[in-house]
């Protein structure tokens, strides 16, 4: 079965994390997908990255040069998709912008993906993932009641910003079929953080103030949503919001007068005490084995090694073994977007910096002398 983004071809001028998560997207459901970045960059490459590059394609091209912009447009007149992630105003300086790019090729669906958008007071400014949750006011939510706020183990702007690239890509597909035109799509991983606080906002436009830090319905104020440490030194989820999940953990614990109480303000240290204590009793696994046929919402905190390595990676096929000729397996995340007809795939491991150059061009008609010159020469 084909993906269903078959036959979308894609040039990804991006790199680092947002843009290349959004082209990956694009490519384990079908879209070719090229990577194209400046020879300098290689020294910067991050084995850690990789991850994200599967399924694409990789050329080296300096777009400074004349030869190489040639090049580029040759490719952007038979491209679908042209995702960038430089800062506004840098890709039309080379003279690769959108305008650019959509006169020789209408139907060019253009996606910018950067920290503050192509509008804006902060549009120039440069930033990271850690920049971007706190000016989104995501961050002053992550952390203990009364500290500082903590920096999140994942780049959550990053990957949020990144998916709404993918999001708005798709979109502009759909749009395109019924119009036959392209348009440019502008991302700001600022406003993808903004857009995550419904909730946050809404606490705030009706009561007055957004909830507080590590203190709130869904953040540590009561015991029926909280985190507790177990006997073996780990740690359970409890999330017994709906009374009668919070009803089946006070009957199993034999504290039915807690019930009346799950919200009450006076009491909710004391209930939270009770469960710190009680839960102690057991290990993590112990507790999972008791309640694993109950509805009660209670979970592992698992370490990383533990959840790549376990039952529901493995069953989900969230994690896969990717085979080539001649090499070990290679374990890749896997796809969270399950489709019956149209699935997606994980078909190719990440390509080496500029590994897929020479079959580009050769496919472009150039010769192998042609290429070998433009090598020497700097354009590729």
């Amino acid at each position: 079965m084909s993906g269903a983004l078959k036959d979308i071809l894609v040039l990804d001028l991006s790199r680092l994390f947002p843009g290349p998560y959004c082209s990956m997207i694009l490519a384990d459901h079908g879209a070719r997908v090229i990577a194209i970045e400046d020879r300098r960059f290689e020294k910067e490459y991050m084995p850690i990255l990789s991850n994200i590059n599967r399924n694409k394609e990789h050329m080296t091209l300096n777009l400074k040069n004349g030869k190489g912009q040639d090049i580029f447009f040759s490719l952007a007149k038979k491209a679908d998709v042209v995702l960038e992630g430089f800062r506004p105003g840098v890709t039309q300086r080379l003279g690769v912008g959108y305008e650019d790019i959509r006169k020789i090729n209408p139907g060019i669906i253009y996606c910018s993906i950067t920290g503050y958008g192509q509008t804006g007071a902060l549009r120039n400014q440069v930033g990271h993932d850690v920049n971007y949750l706190g000016h989104s006011g995501v961050l002053s939510l992550i952390g203990p009641q009364n500290g500082p706020p903590y920096i999140p183990g994942i780049q959550v702007a990053d990957m949020v910003g990144g998916l709404n690239g993918a999001i708005g890509i798709m979109l502009a597909l759909h749009a395109r079929e019924k119009t036959g035109t392209g348009q440019h799509i502008d991302v700001s991983m600022t406003d993808a953080m903004m857009a995550m606080l419904p909730i946050v906002a809404g606490f705030h436009w009706v009561f007055g103030a957004p909830p507080e830090k590590g203190n709130a319905l869904l953040s540590h104020r009561y015991a029926c949503y909280n985190i507790y440490q177990t006997k073996d030194a780990k740690y359970i989820t409890l999330g017994a919001l709906e009374p009668r999940f919070w009803e089946a953990v006070c009957h199993y614990f034999e504290v039915p007068e807690y019930i009346p109480l799950q919200f009450d303000e006076p009491s909710k240290e004391l209930l939270i005490d009770f469960f710190k204590k009680v839960f102690l009793k057991k290990t993590r696994d112990e507790w999972m084995e008791i309640f694993s046929n109950t509805d009660t919402c209670i979970g592992r905190v698992l370490t990383v090694d533990e959840a790549l390595d376990g039952d529901y990676s493995r069953s989900r096929n969230m994690v896969v073994k990717l085979e080539q000729p001649g090499q070990d397996p290679v374990p890749v995340l896997g796809i969270p977007i399950k489709m019956t007809a149209n699935p997606g795939s994980i078909r190719s491991l990440p390509p080496k910096f500029g590994e897929n150059t020479r079959p580009i061009l050769e496919e472009l008609g150039f010769s192998i002398t042609e290429i070998q010159h433009m090598s020497d020469e700097g354009v590729i």
